[in-house]
């Protein structure tokens, strides 16, 4: 029969229900994360100087040099075997541009980012050179057994023409689905393809009539493709998508083609959508369309540094204090005063945290009183971008994950958010974040701790599992839990017009409350770090009960 552990985490509780005697070592060394140690830091991090620090650009780069620095000067290590410094875990990360694109309908040659377009990520290193005939115009791509615009049809080494977009079957719901990635369905563009690719089509025109008004910042995009994080997972997509050539046409060539047939886009999407049935239809007109790319590396780095438990027995075990140092880079509007979106933040409050509890615990290390397990402080890059120098790191652990015990992120814990502006405890409260997902004990680890360190208000808001935001999904913690790693999110909850805006500000911190939620993570840290056992994973990743048969 099957048993939930209920009996483990009620001798936990039993164990933590009391407010423990302060750890005076603890807090002996905890004095060196205060408001002004913290400002040092944030106001070199946060500064115009550092612009905005976007991943893959020179301001990152600065402060990961800054941040490297520190870590030396705390006498921290750099624990990266495999790179030419051991401080920095260099990501895999690179760009694609195109070094050829042409598209000729007609024995007319169109114009790039006019006409058409072609994303360089979707070209192989070994490009494409596509020639035809003829085109198959296959309305909105759809196959399906009660609308199969493929009837009758074989696609093998053809040129297919479809919209973008669409499913002229498809029927509106009535029940929306929040905080679910529902799979794709027959009218998304990814089926449309996948279905040509194995199917063997020799290339795909789509319809897409943003190519007939592409903004600046699209081109630049479309000429060199936003970097990527090369995981073996994201290569096998980019396999997967590079597989069948494929270019976007805008509503002018569309209607070229058509003409040929004697038909244009508007009758057609107005016959298709008032019959429901398909109009598929051959069309004799000679197309060729080609490209090539090259990939060209980014320089983007986690920066780690180190520091050996003290215990023989407990010094293979690591605890990991994360925060992103990245941020979103320059404002690119010519009419702008203020250029540099400085992510004081967001999150240079999170990597001044890391910065300060990492000299606390090298001094207390210095003094003698070092953890018993060794801690890894690693800012990280690529938060901003998806998550990249976390997920990076989980693909490439320097230190086994099996052996990680737990991580405490900190990322935005420097301001009052809106929900508590004006509220009697809008100076001592913290959004904390996942800290019971998948271990109880951590979480009454954290209850303990704050009770006789802190005193703060732990606001659990965001571990609903309906919460829309999907907060616990959106920082580097995410990349540990999804290991089974207990972590724990610290997070202020300002998403108002400063999150990702142009005033979050060095000015607008309030370093005594950021103080103040570094020493929770602290304290929560050393405590993690001098216990006999590692907290218990007793949950699922949807944080239901583990059994046991």
């Amino acid at each position: 029969m099957k048993k939930t552990l209920l009996y483990t985490g009620f001798a936990v509780m039993l164990s933590l229900s009391a407010t423990a005697q302060k750890n005076p070592d603890a807090v002996k060394f905890s004095e060196i994360i205060n408001k002004d140690r913290a400002y040092s830091h944030l106001s070199v991090i946060a500064s115009d100087e550092y612009e905005g620090r976007e991943t893959g650009k020179k301001g990152a780069w600065m402060a990961a040099e800054y941040i490297k620095k520190q870590f030396q000067s705390f006498g921290l290590k750099g624990p990266v075997k495999d790179g030419t410094d051991p401080y920095f875990q260099k990501l895999g990360y690179a760009s694609i541009s195109l070094t050829k694109s042409v598209l000729a309908v007609n024995g007319q040659t169109k114009e790039n980012l006019k006409d058409y377009y072609i994303t360089p990520s979707g070209v192989s290193a070994a490009g494409f050179d596509v020639k035809a005939t003829s085109i198959l115009f296959a309305g909105y791509g759809i196959s399906k057994a009660d609308f199969n615009e493929y009837e009758g049809q074989n696609v093998a080494g053809k040129v297919v023409m479809i919209f973008a977009t669409g499913d002229p079957t498809a029927k509106p719901s009535s029940t929306p689905q929040q905080g679910r990635r529902m799979p794709a369905g027959p009218g998304s563009l990814q089926v449309k393809l996948k279905y040509l690719l194995d199917n063997k089509a020799a290339g795909v025109l789509v319809i897409d009539p943003t190519v007939d008004n592409l903004s600046p910042q699209r081109k630049a995009v479309l000429q060199n493709s936003n970097p990527y994080l090369k995981t073996d997972e994201r290569m096998k997509n980019m396999a997967a998508a590079t597989a069948l050539p494929t270019i976007a046409i805008g509503t002018a060539v569309a209607n070229q083609i058509l003409a040929a047939a004697n038909t244009n886009l508007d009758d057609l999407k107005k016959k298709i959508t008032e019959t429901v049935k398909p109009a598929t239809v051959s069309i004799n007109i000679p197309v060729a369309f080609s490209a090539a790319s090259k990939e060209t590396d980014v320089r983007a780095e986690n920066v780690l540094g180190f520091l050996e438990g003290s215990d023989p027995k407990l010094k293979n075990e690591v605890l990991v204090l994360t925060g992103h140092y990245d941020h979103i880079g320059l404002n690119n509007d010519p009419n702008a005063t203020d250029k540099v979106y400085n992510g004081a933040d967001d999150d240079g409050s999170g990597t001044t945290g890391v910065l300060l509890m990492a000299e606390a615990f090298t001094k207390a290390k210095k003094a003698g009183k070092g953890p018993k397990r060794s801690i890894l402080f690693m800012t990280v890059v690529g938060e901003e971008k998806g998550l990249l120098g976390s997920e990076w790191y989980a693909e490439h652990p320097v230190f086994p994950l099996a052996n990680t015990i737990a991580d405490l992120n900190t990322d935005m814990i420097g301001r009052i958010g809106e929900e508590y502006l004006g509220k009697a405890d809008s100076a001592n409260y913290v959004y904390s974040v996942g800290s019971s997902m998948l271990s109880t004990e951590l979480g009454q680890i954290q209850e303990k701790i704050n009770n006789t360190y802190t005193n703060l208000k732990l606001d659990f808001k965001y571990d609903d599992p309906k919460d829309t935001e999907r907060i616990y999904y959106r920082s580097d913690h995410y990349n540990f839990a999804k290991n089974n790693i207990p972590i724990i999110f610290y997070y202020d909850g300002m998403l108002g017009k400063d999150y990702h805006g142009l005033g979050d500000e060095v000015s607008k911190i309030n370093f005594d409350l950021l103080a103040k939620r570094a020493h929770l993570t602290y304290y929560i840290a050393w405590e993690l770090a001098n216990r006999a056992n590692r907290p218990v994973v007793d949950k699922n990743q949807d944080g239901s009960p583990k059994t046991t048969n």
